[in-house]
């Protein structure tokens, strides 16, 4: 199985705190995923803005970048302890409801917030 990187805020707290169980259960399953802050990334490998990226999730896997929710169903598939979810989230209904959530409340707010503390420090 390929390797799969997954692209994520590392100055939004929230994001941090759930990669960083992501990273742990990755380590322990000895998952193929490796986790990049996008402050750190060469975004120009990603062919995202700085902007473009702080937005959503994204994951990259046999040079196919996959951003939102979907990105977010990967790295639950590789998680033995989440593969429930990652099943139960892909059902028809419940995908378009979990999306539909991510993409139009959970995203945009977390977004809000990052450039809501971005603006504090500057």
């Amino acid at each position: 199985m390929s390797e799969t990187e997954i692209l994520y805020n590392g100055r939004c707290p929230i994001c941090t705190a759930e990669i960083a169980q992501y990273q742990k259960a990755a380590q322990k399953a000895g998952a193929p995923l490796r986790f990049s802050d996008l402050n750190d990334a060469p975004l120009e490998n990603w062919g995202l803005t700085t902007d473009q990226a702080t937005r959503r999730l994204h994951a990259r896997r046999d040079g196919q970048i996959i951003s939102g929710f979907p990105a977010f169903l990967i790295v639950w598939q590789h998680l033995p302890r989440l593969r429930w979810l990652a099943r139960l989230m892909s059902l028809p209904g419940m995908h378009q409801i979990a999306r539909i959530s991510y993409d139009f409340v959970a995203a945009p707010l977390l977004y809000r917030l990052h450039k809501r503390r971005e603006a504090r420090q500057s």
